[in-house]
């Protein structure tokens, strides 16, 4: 963004003998992952766009397919969905901070995109519960439950592995006829045969530790299986080559079995991923997608899911296939097992930003149609009407959206263009506040959506918007409302009464009727956002992409981020829910809160009300000694520049510095130099205090506390 106007170094000097040197606002951060995963693969969005974006997270690989029959289905306990952390920020540009007589200028940088999600591994059901969590999932980060940590667990359902249940129906059939015809005691084996079909649920053999045999036999048979298994014969003694065989039989219980096997066997194991790409096995999957036989189409796309996961090699290998278009093809079947296995599939493969564009290109219109609309209330009903299947295909496709929202420009520019996507996701967050229902995990994901479509919205909006927004004032030169011209000269009266009449007649036009990509800058997406703050009470990611999109909303210079940053201040009060979370945020949260406040600080009229809310608060952030927990030097520096801003207009947030003890910090900070971080933090604290030397009537104090004037002034 353009550096914000005022007068001239040479102009403040000759009035005030000292320039007094501003820091500008902090552009919005992406709700991009930075670099680490959201709920897939890589997980929630990373860097801003533009910056390298860390991959995209993927859903977990699926531990069980779906029954392939109807009295299995019965049984079946419903499928595990994939988790998907919170996006972090990426590495921001720390404000430049200049000696005194030369105005401070900070970085107006957009806060970044949320991240991605890391899946959920585990065999854990798809589950709306909220668990405590407090670290993000990153691209780096594997495990089974990376992001869950303490509190509560999550409800999950047992599961039953449907891989392993195909292969038990097999051989259980084939025991009947053994039994039959080879032993006496047919009774005896009717009722183990029996037995068998009523095997207890294992989520998959990976995380049990147990072959398949082993399983059956210690909780199938309990301990009497040994016999039965030793007369069987074929089915215990099937591998990869012939289960890729199976795909391309015509008999369709053999598909099955063939697809079932590889989901089992590719759950978690790299080289059978590996052996059955090598085996071609993805062409002949992908040819099973829209097969007459739906238990096919189940199998078929489940054992592609856990193909690909974690897997660069054979999410390429599917696309390569034609393998988007088939998935959206098998999307349009009116079966929720089927379409939860491919809106996972497209998840993971979100996951890879190589990916990520041609995903856009091929999937969002109709997937936005078939699953968005539908299932977030856009549509006839006005309301979410979703059974837990239905809950669960949501779910992985705003992680998909989530992941691809933190893709390039063209990707974000397109995805604003989808009709109905971001209604879609305005709808849905919207009437989850109306049933209480804040701490969804598909609310977190929808935030994080419009976070990241907000990033440099200003910059990337068609023209035509930005010059409606701009009213008056589209002249570059123009004073920026709520801008001062010099250090401690306001506005005229008259001229703040205009710029508001401006406002007014602006705000009004804007607020009419919004559609589409409107609702990005429309003035009731504040409170949507306000509202998120105050009520999101445990799900510390979805507040802080609340954060992190209001942050980019009122970034840079543009008239409208003044418009919305006083919107938020005046009518939302937004400061006291900020403030609240800043006392308990961690690190990470601290970034998109100190950024918003940052931009808050540079628009707000009343400079004075603001100092006396937000000085202290922000004074007990900063570090004062070697033994002080430190915050990152981003959010070192943004709170340094929200003191600024105050300073170079209020004597009150000068006063509060000095009452709050924040002249020693500030010392401590700008004496602190070991590092390229501290070096700008320390640039950025020297043109602060220089800033505070120039109230004279304070001069007495800072002498009280030890400070001189040389200690001010020097660089």
């Amino acid at each position: 963004a353009s550096p914000a106007a005022g007068e001239t170094e040479a102009e403040r000097g000759a009035r005030r003998g000292r320039g007094c040197r501003r820091l500008k606002a902090s552009p919005g951060a992406r709700s991009a992952a930075g670099r680490r995963r959201l709920g897939t693969e890589p997980g929630a969005p990373t860097s801003p766009a533009g910056s390298s974006g860390q991959a995209g997270a993927e859903p977990g690989p699926s531990p069980t397919f779906s029954p392939p029959c109807n009295e299995a289905r019965a049984a079946r306990a419903s499928h595990r969905g994939v988790s998907q952390a919170p996006a972090s920020s990426p590495a921001r540009r720390a404000y430049a901070g200049v000696g005194p007589g030369r105005p401070a200028g900070g970085d107006d940088r957009y806060s970044v995109v949320s991240e991605q999600l890391d899946p959920v591994r585990g065999g854990g059901g798809f589950t709306r519960s909220y668990t405590f969590e407090r670290r993000l999932s990153t691209s780096s980060a594997k495990g089974p439950a990376d992001w869950l940590d303490g509190g509560e667990a999550p409800q999950s359902r047992t599961i039953r592995a449907p891989a392993m249940r195909t292969l038990q129906r097999f051989q259980s059939n084939n025991r009947s006829r053994l039994s039959a015809g080879s032993f006496g005691g047919g009774a005896f084996l009717a009722g183990m045969a029996e037995h068998a079909s009523r095997a207890p649920s294992v989520r998959s053999l990976a995380e049990s530790g147990h072959r398949l045999q082993e399983q059956r036999a210690a909780d199938v048979y309990n301990g009497h299986g040994t016999l039965l298994a030793q007369q069987s014969g074929g089915f215990d003694d099937i591998d990869l080559p012939s289960a890729v065989k199976y795909l391309i039989a015509s008999d369709p219980n053999l598909q099955v079995l063939g697809a079932a096997y590889l989901q089992h066997k590719c759950y978690s194991d790299g080289n059978a991923k590996k052996q059955a790409r090598s085996l071609q096995a993805m062409p002949k999957l992908v040819k099973l997608f829209n097969s007459p036989n739906q238990e096919v189409q189940r199998h078929a796309t489940g054992a592609m899911r856990n193909l690909i996961y974690d897997n660069a090699e054979n999410k390429l290998a599917l696309v390569e296939e034609n393998g988007i278009y088939e998935l959206m093809r098998t999307l349009r079947e009116p079966d929720d097992e089927l379409r939860k296995n491919v809106t996972g599939i497209l998840w993971n493969l979100s996951s890879s930003d190589n990916l990520k564009d041609r995903l856009a290109r091929d999937t969002l219109e109709q997937l936005t149609d078939l699953v968005l609309v539908p299932l977030s209330g856009l549509g006839s009903s006005g309301v979410i009407q979703q059974n837990p299947s239905e809950a669960e295909i949501f779910y992985n496709s705003t992680g998909f959206l989530r992941n691809l929202s933190s893709a390039s420009q063209q990707t974000r520019q397109k995805m604003r263009e989808c009709h109905g996507l971001v209604d879609s996701m305005i709808h849905y967050v919207n009437s989850s506040l109306e049933v209480g229902k804040s701490e969804d995990k598909s609310v977190e994901n929808a935030v994080c959506v419009l976070r990241n479509l907000s990033y440099r919205l200003y910059d990337e909006m068609p023209p035509s918007f930005l010059q409606r927004l701009e009213g008056h004032r589209r002249n570059n030169n123009s004073a920026m409302t709520g801008e001062l011209v010099g250090c401690f000269s306001p506005q005229s009266k008259k001229a703040r009464e205009h710029y508001l009449n401006a406002d007014i007649v602006t705000f009004t036009e804007v607020s009419k009727d919004p559609k589409g990509m409107e609702w990005l800058w429309n003035p009731q997406i504040v409170g949507i956002y306000n509202r998120l703050l105050q009520r999101c009470e445990l799900n510390k990611h979805t507040t802080e992409a609340a954060s992190g999109a209001l942050q980019n909303i009122t970034a840079g210079d543009r008239r409208w981020a003044g418009v919305l940053s006083r919107l938020a201040l005046e009518q939302e009060r937004i400061l006291n829910p900020v403030l609240d979370r800043v006392r308990t945020a961690d690190h990470h949260q601290l970034r998109s809160l100190t950024g918003l406040i940052r931009n808050l600080s540079r628009h707000a009229r009343n400079k004075d009300e603001m100092s006396t809310k937000v000085v202290s608060h922000l004074i007990e952030k900063l570090p004062g000694s070697i033994g002080d927990k430190s915050p990152p030097a981003d959010v070192v520096i943004n709170i340094i520049a929200v003191l600024n801003n105050l300073v170079v207009e209020s004597p009150m947030a000068a006063r509060d510095i000095v009452y709050f003890d924040g002249l020693r910090k500030l010392f401590y900070i700008k004496k602190r130099r070991d590092s390229s971080d501290n070096e700008k933090s320390s640039r950025a604290a020297a043109s602060l205090l220089g800033n505070m030397w120039q109230y004279t009537k304070l001069h007495r104090d800072f002498k009280t506390k030890g400070y001189r004037k040389e200690d001010f002034l020097s660089l």
